[in-house]
Formats: structure tokens, sequence, C-alpha cells
């Protein structure tokens, strides 16, 4: 069974991988963009590998590491069906608008005549059955509780080898998803490895930290600022702080309304979040119970979404004029581009200012820099002082952890044959194929 990557095996993003079904065909898996180092050692985004032989590209999800480059491959001619979740083929074309708008045009005759053309490529699949697909290979989903419409790829070829893309896997008991259940067997695992060297803090521990977060910017009427990638994240979070005010409500005995607003200011997760409240029969067992006493979970009294860039500029104004207490969920999850940078270069320098990572800082980024507790940071080529309190909540990480990778692996049915560590930085993959190891697996 041959595989080639072409981005996510060595670093963390860019994934894109090509699994050979024979001598002369093949399928990818994913076509990410690269972010943070990973795009200083690629820094152009085109596809230099030959698309001859390629018949299908399976999609994982739709986060940009994993999604990013499909605009460039069907520039270079890919015109094959692309397979996926129900709800990744809901999501794709608001990912791919706002990927063109950044690295290909700004026109939007130009965006939807390129999205039309990949609705017509779109191949939804269901979960949890076998579809054949081009070159005698059947293909099933699982999902893999990372984001919505996350999956685990089963690839079964005609020569009956099994191989198995978990794409990435989510936490266990993530709030919003079901979590993710293993396949039966693997020839050829080919596994994440993001927190591979790490257990994240429990999901009680998670809440308690950010409910002390909110608390201090309820005191010291301040500003914290919640870097968050638009899909996923940012749903978790609005789910769990809803829970956390309404509690804290109750202890006051009094409404919240007055004394913070919860701004989310992103259009593109507020459309996100639109989709997965459209899509709540993909929720968790959880998030169904709580739809049975609130029919909005992710919309609460003192939320507010900020739409054009003028309302941007005004909101952005307001907290710093009248120090208005306030939390802000902005992208991009890494501090890479997006509204959050100017809530930063505003608000970073302040004491009363809170910044909330809940995610993966690819290093390099300017994530990166802030999470690891530098005195400054550089914003679009200025050097800013970084005064406000940093802090890290890796219980909201959309990424299973060591201990969920390794029960992963240990939930197939039959021991996978071969495993490739693919999604992690070199140290990480060494630390989980370690583990792997000791238990008796065979890492390549």
């Amino acid at each position: 069974m041959k595989l080639i990557h072409h981005g996510g095996h060595l670093g963390v993003t860019g994934s894109c991988h090509q699994l050979w079904t024979d001598d002369e065909h093949s399928l990818l898996v994913d076509c990410g963009t690269f972010q943070g180092d990973d795009a200083r050692d690629h820094p152009n985004p085109e596809i230099k590998f030959s698309l001859r032989g390629i018949e299908s590209l399976l999609l994982t999800h739709v986060h940009i590491d994993h999604c990013g480059r499909i605009p460039h491959l069907i520039a270079a001619g890919f015109e094959q069906p692309i397979y996926c979740s129900g709800p990744t083929a809901r999501l794709l074309p608001l990912v791919m608008q706002d990927a063109l708008k950044i690295g290909f045009t700004r026109n939007q005759r130009l965006i939807d005549k390129f999205n039309d053309k990949i609705a017509k490529l779109l191949q939804p699949l269901p979960y949890h059955q076998w579809h054949p697909i081009q070159g005698g290979c059947k293909l099933r989903l699982r999902p893999a509780g990372h984001v919505l419409g996350s999956t685990i790829f089963e690839v079964e070829l005609p020569n009956g080898q099994m191989a198995v893309f978990s794409g990435d896997l989510g936490p266990r008991h993530a709030p919003l998803l079901t979590e993710f259940s293993s396949p039966e067997r693997a020839d050829l695992l080919v596994m994440e490895s993001t927190y591979g060297d790490r257990i994240h803090e429990g999901r009680a521990d998670r809440q308690s930290r950010l409910e002390t977060v909110l608390r201090k910017t309820l005191a010291d009427k301040g500003v914290t600022i919640i870097p968050a990638f638009s899909l996923g994240r940012t749903q978790d979070i609005l789910f769990e702080m809803n829970g956390i005010f309404e509690a804290i409500q109750k202890q006051q005995g009094r409404s919240l309304m007055k004394q913070v607003d919860v701004i989310v200011d992103s259009p593109l997760a507020s459309r996100f979040t639109q989709i997965y409240d459209d899509l709540q029969e993909f929720w968790s067992a959880e998030a169904q119970g709580v739809l049975k006493t609130d029919d909005q979970p992710l919309v609460f009294e003192n939320l507010t979404t900020v739409g054009d860039h003028q309302e941007h500029l005004a909101t952005l104004d307001q907290l710093v004029k009248h120090k208005l207490p306030a939390v802000v969920v902005a992208g991009s999850g890494m501090c890479t581009g997006g509204r959050v940078m100017n809530y930063l270069r505003r608000l970073i320098g302040e004491p009363t200012t809170d910044i909330v990572f809940c995610g993966y800082q690819a290093r390099g980024t300017p994530g990166s820099y802030i999470q690891r507790g530098s005195d400054w940071v550089r914003l679009d080529g200025r050097k800013y002082q970084i005064r406000a309190d940093v802090h890290q909540l890796s219980g909201y990480s959309a990424h299973a952890d060591q201990r969920d990778l390794l029960r992963f692996v240990a939930g197939f049915t039959e021991k996978p044959y071969r495993i490739r560590l693919v999604h992690g930085e070199y140290h990480v993959r060494k630390t989980l194929e370690a583990e792997l190891d000791q238990r008796g697996y065979h890492v390549d």
C-alpha cells in the first residue's frame, strides 16, 4: 500500500495525503493550507504534484489546514468527486468563499462561479454506510468528534486491504458533538498526533477556569479576548458560556444584561453558528438534552453579533473609550489575521485585558508568541508590549489528547498492522510513537 504526503506529515498544517489504490490510480485525503512555520517552508500554495490518476478527494473536515488548497487543486485541473459528510458539504462553500477572498479574488461573481464548480464535485455521503467509489474501492465514514461534519474515512482497496484516515479526532466529552468510535481493522492507519504528548485538563476544570476569567472581567470591567476558530471552538465556547452566565445570574439573583456584553465579532462564525443550529440532528446526546429546556443554547440575552467592518470599528472604539466589561470572541484562532488583530493591537497593553487561548497555536504564529509568555509580540510588523493576562484552557481543544489518541487505537477490533503518524510537531510525534511502541504497535 503506497502513501505519499504532500503536506501535514512532518508538520501540523497543510494536510494532504495521496493513497495509491493500485499501480496507476490513487485518491487524495484533504488538501489544506500551510500555516505558521510550515508556511515559511512552503510559501507557494500552488499544487506541485501531478494529478494524473487521482480519482477522488476525501475531505475530512473544513478547517483551512485541511481544505484551504482546494481552490489551487481545482485551478490545477482537478475535476473529480469530492467525498465528505453532509454537514461538511453545507459548511464548505462558506470556508471556500473566505479562502478565495484571501488568496484569489474579492470579485463575488468569480467566487460564486468557483463555488458552483465545487458544488458539482461534492458528493456528500451518510455516516456508517459502505459506498462504492472509483477504482473498485469502498468507503465508509465515521464521525470524528472534532468539528461539525468531521470524518474518519475507512477505505477498502480492491485487493481487500484497509486504509483508515483519522482526520482530526475530537476529545472525549465535547459539549456539542458525538465522540469518535474506532473502526474494526486497518492494514494502514494514518492518524493525527497534534496533542500526542499531553493530557488535556478535564471539562469541569476548564469550565471553572473560564468562569474565573469571566468573573474577573465583571469585577475589573476589562475585556476578555478569545481568539477562536470560526468553526467548532466558537460554538463550544458559546454553549458553555451560556451555562456559566446562567449559573452566575442564579447566584446573584439578577440579570447580567447590563453588566457584560458577549461579542461575537466574526461574520463567518455567525454563519457557521446558524448552520450548527440548523443541523442539531448531528449534535451529541448531551446537547440534545439541553435542547429540551433551551431551544437556543448558542444564543443568550447578552450576546451581540457584529456585522460589517464599520460596525466592527465602532464596537472596538466603544470598548476602548468607555472601558465597558466585555467578552470578545473573534477570529483568527491563531491570531494570524482577522478582526481579533484589531482588538489585540488596541487592548493587549492593558492590565485589565485577559486573552484566553482555547486551541492549538502553530509555532511561528502571533498566538504562539503570546501564549508562551513573551513580553511583546509583533503584529503586522509592529511591536506591542503584552500587559494583558494570558490564559491557556487546553480543555477546550478540538483535538484529542494523548489518552484519547491511544484509546482510539486500542478500540480497533483487530490491532492495526501499521500506523503512520501525521499532523504533529516532531517531538510530539516521537512521544506518541514511543507510547504506541510500548503497547506493541508498529509505527513507521
